[in-house]
């Protein structure tokens, strides 16, 4: 399962790799709902399919031995211990897993980065995630946390994030984060895009990251001007990362990534302006996930099938 801050997605995955089958649900605001979602989502597809085991595969930190969720900024749960409640009422194996780490796991395995000894994913839905594998091995860190890409401070005093700083990654390079760039375009350009004014006219939350996107694509020059931000943001962001990992291949996933074709040539040329040592030093291959959105539930079911073994 791949639970993010917008929507909590099940797959049932093969050992090939392959998603059979999924569903998927509004992710719910409290930990009892959430739950809910869960077990009622397996239980669906488990009427269709023989299940063996439950990945989850969640937006937050999770410690070190898989079992409980410290904190996750976009989720309700807080130092729960997600894995055992899950499978007392599944009545089956569970283990979790950032969603990135699941993701990049899963790229590794069968998709853009196999073969790669240093890979990077970058994970840009509701909000960034990163998992890193060192010669094929996830690094967690010492207590479950690393990397945590999207509450790096880009902007001082920058934008309000709800992980408690300000002007992290993720409030300017995300799905929520071209909302929010398109919403402060309008105001200070009211004039220049019939389509998304029209959405702030009735409530402003109703503008996402996706109509912004789809704005773009038709030549609305306010949201091309938003995902021109967008691109900004995470070319300096993925130069600052690579000056700390130095990964031989970056991967962008997440929700966010169906959208590259609007703004990861510009990232990429923005990356390789602002990395130390810019034109002196080889620079990491930068793809999308061929595995798209299902990389994340590909992980996490992969996780799973490994502790059965």
């Amino acid at each position: 399962m791949d639970i993010g801050g917008t929507s909590v997605r099940a797959g049932v995955v093969d050992r090939y790799g392959t998603v059979l089958d999924t569903a998927r649900a509004p992710t719910p605001t409290s930990e009892g709902a959430l739950e809910d979602a869960i077990v009622s989502a397996v239980g669906v597809l488990a009427t269709r399919h023989r299940v063996t085991g439950v990945g989850l595969a969640v937006a937050g930190f999770v410690t070190t031995d898989r079992r409980s969720v410290m904190f996750a900024p976009h989720l309700a749960w807080r130092n729960a211990a997600v894995a055992d409640r899950i499978s007392v009422r599944l009545d089956l194996p569970v283990v979790l897993e950032h969603d990135a780490n699941a993701a990049v796991l899963a790229e590794h395995r069968f998709g853009a980065a196999r073969g790669s000894r240093v890979a990077l994913l970058v994970a840009i839905g509701t909000g960034i995630g990163g998992g890193l594998l060192l010669d094929g091995t996830l690094f967690r860190g010492a207590f479950g946390v690393a990397p945590e890409l999207g509450h790096l401070s880009l902007v001082p005093s920058g934008r309000p994030c709800p992980c408690g700083k300000s002007g992290c990654w993720e409030r300017y390079c995300s799905g929520t984060a071209l909302a929010t760039t398109a919403v402060e375009l309008l105001a200070r350009h009211p004039g220049r895009s019939t389509v998304l004014r029209r959405e702030v006219a009735v409530d402003k939350r109703s503008v996402t990251g996706r109509k912004v996107a789809a704005a773009a694509r038709d030549g609305d020059p306010l949201a091309q001007r938003a995902m021109a931000e967008l691109a900004t943001w995470l070319g300096e962001g993925l130069a600052l990362v690579a000056d700390v990992y130095d990964p031989e291949i970056v991967v962008i996933a997440g929700g966010v990534s169906e959208s590259a074709p609007l703004f990861l040539d510009d990232a990429r040329d923005h990356y390789k302006r602002t990395i130390t040592g810019a034109g002196y030093r080889p620079l990491a291959r930068i793809r999308t996930a061929q595995l798209g959105d299902d990389a994340a539930l590909v992980g996490a079911a992969a996780l799973a099938a490994d502790g059965l073994r």
